[in-house]
């Protein structure tokens, strides 16, 4: 199955939906009174649009963020912030009325139908309660048209006449679709439609849902986290990380010449037979950050494998990524000191020895993927007196040197979902450089 790719500079005229600075915050609130005391940032200011008959793909791992927005451009749930604006509207600024006649206009299929299906109603009643919403016919009518759209969507008029629990995975999202089509939108934002499906099912529903959107010049927002479908079915891809797009473009361009390092990094995590690059170790370690508690700067850098040396140092980017990988687990979670005297046989109120103390380092680095040894003369020092403090127990000590010695640019600021030279918006401190020692 292959798309055809959309020519979107002459469709830029035909933007059904415009995305401007979108925000959705929870807050965090604590006591009686419910005090708010912090905000979960899960989407945190994304621009984009989906045009007449191209589909956009917004993909990334779990928890970025990617549903919420989904929910928030059809208001589902009220973005904090930002504007959402179809066919030039703001449909953030819309009353009961004209959200009502927006939701005819862009609808929605969600990842698991079995929670979107009254098990009460039958599938034709399920198809066609949409029109009963919008006040459309009588229900003979209605039912007539569900029959119909269940034929254009594979299934039969008969099988109008089942239950929900009747169907197989595939048949119920075949049946979402009909639903999703039968007060004929022009928008449709599908959130992880196939995550759910057999391999050989995902193929027959995302075949189905391509020549649908052919047929009909739908414009299509694809929610998913698997880079493999979308870039089977995607004209235009945002890769998104804990809340913001990171870099956006034509699939074809992002896919063959990726821009931003975690782009890279969820490209090399794709199985790609004959190719030894792919398929492997996607290069990421680490939790992701709570989007209550997000990094400064580049929200990537606690687990970027290209994160920015600081200046005066020079050694090999892995294990600069291994310093890194200490520094971060140093700040969010601290070192288990008792632990790891443990591990190398300390006893509780036994002094350590040098012996034993080289012994504890050397579990640190071998922890964090650090050698014994860094090439860099004057990062081997700083290094070695940070964890020095350590196993004295100055974990507070340890974690202010790495944080001051080892402080990167990426840590600084947020970077701007700019135009790099190539024309495409890559938010990286590099810029749309190369990766380190290059990007094989």
């Amino acid at each position: 199955m292959s798309k055809q790719i959309v020519n979107t500079e002459s469709n830029a005229a035909e933007s059904l939906m415009r995305v401007d600075g979108l925000k959705k915050h929870y807050p965090i609130t604590e006591g009686v009174l419910r005090t708010e005391v912090g905000r979960v940032r899960a989407v945190d200011g994304v621009s984009f649009e989906v045009r007449a008959g191209e589909t956009l793909g917004i993909v990334g791992e779990s928890g970025c963020g990617k549903s919420t927005v989904a929910e928030s451009v059809l208001r589902l749930t009220d973005p904090t912030a930002g504007s959402v604006y179809f066919d030039g509207e703001d449909v953030t600024a819309y009353d009961d009325t004209a959200l009502k006649r927006f939701r005819r206009e862009a609808q929605m299929i969600f990842q698991n139908p079995d929670s979107s299906f009254d098990p009460r109603m039958t599938t034709g009643e399920s198809v066609a309660e949409p029109l009963k919403i919008h006040g459309v016919g009588p229900r003979s009518r209605r039912l007539e048209i569900a029959r119909d759209l269940l034929e254009r969507v594979g299934m039969s008029g008969e099988d109008a006449a089942r239950y929900p629990h009747e169907l197989s995975g595939g048949q119920k999202q075949r049946v979402a679709l009909a639903r999703a089509l039968v007060v004929n939108p022009r928008l449709i934002v599908a959130d992880e439609p196939v995550s759910a499906l057999d391999v050989s099912v995902q193929a027959e529903v995302l075949t189905l849902l391509n020549d649908i959107q052919a047929e009909f010049n739908l414009g299509v927002l694809f929610i998913s986290h698997d880079m493999g479908v979308v870039r089977e079915v995607c004209d235009r891809v945002a890769v998104m990380y804990l809340g913001e797009i990171v870099e956006m473009g034509r699939t074809e361009d992002v896919f063959n010449d990726p821009e931003h390092p975690y782009t890279r990094a969820l490209l090399r995590s794709i199985p790609t037979v004959g190719v030894e690059s792919r398929g492997t170790d996607a290069g990421l370690r680490g939790e992701v950050p709570p989007p209550s508690d997000p990094p400064t700067g580049c929200n990537f850098h606690t687990r970027c494998p290209e994160v920015i040396q600081p200046d005066g140092y020079d050694f090999e980017q892995a294990h600069w990524r291994g310093v890194m990988n200490l520094r971060v687990a140093v700040e969010r979670h601290g070192v288990d000191v008792a632990g790891l005297r443990a591990f190398v046989g300390v006893e509780d109120d036994a002094s350590v020895s040098p012996a034993d103390a080289d012994a504890m380092k050397a579990e640190l680095r071998r922890e964090h993927d650090i050698p014994e040894t860094l090439t860099d003369p004057s990062a081997e020092a700083t290094l070695e007196a940070a964890l020095d403090d350590i196993v004295r127990g100055d974990v507070e000590d340890g974690r202010a040197v790495l944080a001051e010695e080892f402080e990167t640019v990426c840590e600084g600021e947020s970077p701007p979902l700019d135009e790099d030279g190539t024309g495409r918006p890559t938010a990286c401190h590099r810029d749309g450089a190369a990766a380190p020692g290059g990007d094989d």
